[in-house]
């Protein structure tokens, strides 16, 4: 299959191209140094990408930036961050690249364990984590065509308790490449309005 990978670049995306690229051809994209410049945050973008690509088999996001910071400061423009770009970005994703993925192709989104299990300075992420695996569950009523609608929601990653172990008291971290197993079952399954946890 053609897998378009979007958020390549990051440690998770890394992690799901060498997990996928296994068995795919698989097409790295990012805001840059991949294979093709897509900007989650921007349609235009994202449409252009699409475009240039053609027809693809799966869709796979592990992009997505949210705002982290305490709640008694957050304002308006704070939780927009998270809403224009890892919510509204991802669902682009899938609105623009519905037209471009065949009868019974897939997209697979990326949520996190925030979901379910809130930090302190985490109500961005949670609140778009929520979102995202409410819109895949409805969603997948509805796209048509036999096309499938997953997200994996993996927990802190490994390769990330440097940078944000401090903000996850107690949390077990998951390995890269176990949290890309979840991409695996999304695109290689049958499934669809599922929300895949991996911790």
């Amino acid at each position: 299959m053609k897998v378009l990978i979007v958020g390549a670049t990051g440690t998770l995306g890394k992690a799901v191209t060498a997990e996928l690229g296994q068995r795919h051809d698989v097409i790295r994209a990012a805001r840059s140094g991949a294979d093709i410049a897509l900007d989650i945050a921007d349609t235009t973008s994202i449409r252009q990408a699409f475009e240039r690509l053609g027809q693809v088999d799966a869709v796979v996001s592990t992009a997505g930036t949210v705002k982290f910071a305490d709640f008694a400061e957050m304002q308006d423009a704070d939780y927009r961050v998270g809403l224009d770009n890892k919510l509204m970005g991802q669902v682009n994703l899938v609105l623009i690249g519905r037209e471009f993925v065949p009868d019974g192709g897939s997209f697979t989104l990326t949520t996190g364990i925030l979901t379910h299990d809130p930090i302190r300075y985490g109500s961005s992420a949670s609140m778009v984590n929520g979102a995202l695996e409410s819109f895949v569950k409805a969603a997948a009523i509805e796209i048509g065509r036999g096309q499938r609608i997953n997200a994996v929601s993996p927990g802190m990653l490994v390769e990330s308790v440097p940078n944000y172990g401090p903000y996850f008291p107690g949390h077990d971290p998951v390995p890269a490449a176990k949290a890309a197993l979840g991409f695996t079952k999304s695109v290689d399954g049958l499934q669809t309005g599922q929300v895949f946890e991996i911790f």
